[in-house]
């Protein structure tokens, strides 16, 4: 029985660990795949047009955002990202559950634009900010004023954790995986979203002909 997807929408500070959970989750799940953005920024080394991002110019990004066709978008350091909505909409309505990579405010958006479908948001927190700031100095890409700046915003990214469905602390990286897919396997069984399912089964006559 076609059921329609559900958009899932994760958010977290940087260093929280949201891209390692989320690819592990999917690797483990049927039915579910990431929302691509579009972005104006260049590609970077190894990053390929249609499964990294969709890569666009500045002009065509202003002309999509005039037409409403993104769910949400946002300009970051003078780039632009943005979700498609027919991209979106074509997902789900495929079937298929679909992962919002967005933040906090990216997130009020896609909550608003699609306030009438099924939308479930997760925050994913690290389990205190003093070892959000130890993971990011051991990836040592970032020297300790953008480390500092880093953490002024997660500060601010985690205020907003009451405006989500869930919270999942991702201390333990295994635990965390099994936590989300809960979240997911549930979401997918409430009533509103099996009504077609439940009617088959109540009109199925013995020996699986319909009345």
């Amino acid at each position: 029985m076609h059921k329609r997807g559900v958009a899932l929408i994760l958010s977290a500070p940087s260093g929280a660990g949201k891209t390692t959970l989320s690819h592990r989750m999917m690797s483990r799940m049927r039915n579910i795949q990431p929302s691509i953005s579009t972005t104006t920024r260049l590609p970077r080394p190894g990053e390929v047009h249609g499964k990294d991002y969709l890569f666009t110019d500045m002009a065509q990004f202003k002309r999509e955002v005039a037409q409403e066709n993104f769910l949400e978008w946002a300009e970051v350091f003078g780039n632009c990202y943005g979700t498609s909505r027919e991209s979106v909409e074509s997902m789900l309505a495929s079937g298929s559950d679909v992962v919002l990579d967005i933040d906090w405010q990216g997130a009020r958006q896609v909550r608003e634009k699609m306030a009438d479908q099924d939308v479930v948001s997760i925050f994913i927190a690290p389990p205190s900010l003093e070892v959000l700031r130890s993971r990011l100095e051991a990836r040592g890409q970032d020297d300790a004023e953008v480390i500092n700046h880093r953490m002024d915003q997660a500060s601010s990214e985690m205020s907003h954790w009451d405006e989500y469905d869930y919270m999942v602390v991702n201390d333990d990286l295994e635990q965390a995986c099994q936590q989300l897919i809960a979240i997911i396997q549930a979401e997918r069984l409430r009533t509103r979203r099996v009504g077609e399912v439940a009617q088959a089964i109540l009109n199925a006559e013995p020996g699986g002909r319909d009345r």
